[in-house]
């Protein structure tokens, strides 16, 4: 289990991220660029090292009722991940998502490079761009996915 002090010292490292700190020497983190009306990034960080961090747009994490993953036992890099996971769940989308996605039922991905795709339904396909780029189109949401992990992307 990282400290308090090698959890903060992981969080910090997130310029997009403002310290709020708030009572009983616990620390929340703001993230105030986001969408949406969720800002806290990161939850009640104790001084005993536990703390949470929001995960309610994310797949594969075992959240609260308010989309909060407790960090007590994670490594500094699973924390790092999350975060960064965090905060692109919570950030707008861009020019070019807009343009591709508009209304329609979309997912991130993320892969080797850093590179983000979106699955895109429409139209009863699904389709996967990167940016404005249509990459793949599948009949099958099974499919799809099936081959995002192949190329070694993972869904945020």
């Amino acid at each position: 289990m990282l400290t308090f002090e090698e959890k903060l010292a992981v969080i910090s490292k997130f310029p997009e991220l403002e310290r709020k700190d708030v009572s009983l020497g616990r620390i929340n983190f703001h993230y105030e660029q986001s969408a949406y009306d969720k800002k806290s990034v990161v939850y009640h960080l104790h001084p005993n090292g536990n703390g949470y961090v929001f995960a309610g747009k994310l797949h594969g994490y075992d959240t609260d009722d308010k989309g909060f993953v407790n960090i007590r036992d994670f490594s500094a890099e699973a924390l790092r991940t999350l975060i960064q996971a965090s905060i692109q769940s919570l950030a707008p989308k861009t020019t070019e998502e807009l343009a591709v996605v508009g209304d329609a039922q979309e997912e991130r991905w993320t892969g080797p490079d850093n590179q983000t795709l979106l699955l895109v339904l429409e139209d009863e396909l699904w389709y996967v761009y990167a940016g404005l780029n249509l990459e793949m189109a599948f009949d099958t949401y099974e499919e799809a996915v099936d081959y995002l992990k192949e190329e070694g992307f993972a869904r945020l």
